[in-house]
């Protein structure tokens, strides 16, 4: 039983001392064979644009040793093809022969790895003229305010408008860009919020000058206030003397509580136009709100109709 313990364990060390022998052997020998490189392009005219993705893989023949064959494909090598001598096939295609870079080439490969022939030597691109304009950034609110709370100003999206660049083909069409949507719930405070400028199939190969666009808004409490304002008739004739019911109106407003007592009877300028009533045959004046200050958020006058008197 001993005797045949020893035998396996021997016989397997040969057969391992052999197999790295014969694997030496294999790897040390030079080969030619085809090998597929990722490839990446470099120094495309600043004026112009990709329309379409190029090719993204070549196949080379190549000449090394299997040991170094083994180490270029597991490292995975991606090539850069220098775009910068294009040829012009139609209006928007172009073209290059890779045969005209191989020292470029043979340089980004390790060495002892000799370039024999580049299978696919002509490379496609389908390029447009860069062109440049000016869109506005449509922004998509949902906020809900908490009770007694709303904006003080409008909301400000900032920048409201970027730069686009890409193939005149495409950015034409292009007027504005949608902006994800800010959600908000409860709010009682100023909020500033980033949101990202939307992507789509339809835009792509295009640039932007930014990605990303910032919301803000300033939130106040709000309350309600009551002024009784005197009101003046206009375009009455001179030989009509007219009596109205009552000389003020309640002008009920909404306005920010830091601007509460900012707002007084002074603020408002009402008026009630007679020659409306006259030409409709009303028997009654309606008060109109001529001016008031621009921080007011919302104003009603009760009544809305005033009866008067005529003496002549």
């Amino acid at each position: 039983m001993k005797n045949l313990n020893k035998i396996p364990k021997t016989f397997i060390g040969f057969l391992i001392a052999s197999f790295l022998i014969w694997l030496l052997i294999t790897f040390s020998k030079e080969y030619t064979t085809v090998v597929t490189f990722p490839v990446s392009y470099s120094n495309i005219p600043q004026n112009k644009l990709l329309q379409e993705t190029p090719i993204k893989e070549i196949d080379i023949t190549v000449k090394a040793s299997g040991f170094k064959l083994l180490r270029t494909k597991f490292n995975n090598y991606s090539l850069q093809l220098d775009a910068s001598k294009l040829k012009r096939k139609s209006k928007s295609k172009f073209y290059f022969l890779i045969r005209n870079q191989l020292t470029k080439i043979q340089l980004q490969l390790p060495n002892e790895v000799e370039i024999q022939e580049v299978i696919q030597d002509t490379i496609s691109l389908n390029l447009g003229i860069l062109k440049s304009k000016k869109v506005v950034l449509k922004p998509n609110i949902n906020i809900n305010y908490h009770i007694g709370y709303d904006l003080l100003d409008e909301i400000f999206v900032k920048p409201d408008s970027i730069i686009i660049s890409g193939p005149e083909s495409k950015i034409k069409n292009i007027h504005y860009l949608n902006l994800s949507e800010l959600k908000l719930n409860d709010v009682k405070n100023s909020f500033e919020s980033k949101v990202d400028i939307l992507e789509n199939d339809k835009i792509d190969n295009i640039k932007f000058s930014t990605l990303k666009a910032t919301i803000s808004g300033s939130v106040e409490k709000f309350t309600e206030g009551n002024l009784q304002i005197a009101f003046k008739t206009k375009n009455l004739p001179n030989k009509i003397n007219l009596t109205t019911l009552t000389e003020k109106v309640d002008v009920f407003f909404v306005v920010a509580l830091s601007n509460f007592a900012k707002v007084s009877e002074a603020s408002f300028k009402i008026e009630c136009d007679y020659a409306i009533s006259k030409n409709n045959n009303l028997g009654y004046l309606i008060p109109k709100i001529i001016s008031q200050p621009d921080f007011i958020k919302s104003v009603k006058i009760i009544p809305t109709k005033i009866d008067f008197l005529i003496q002549k």
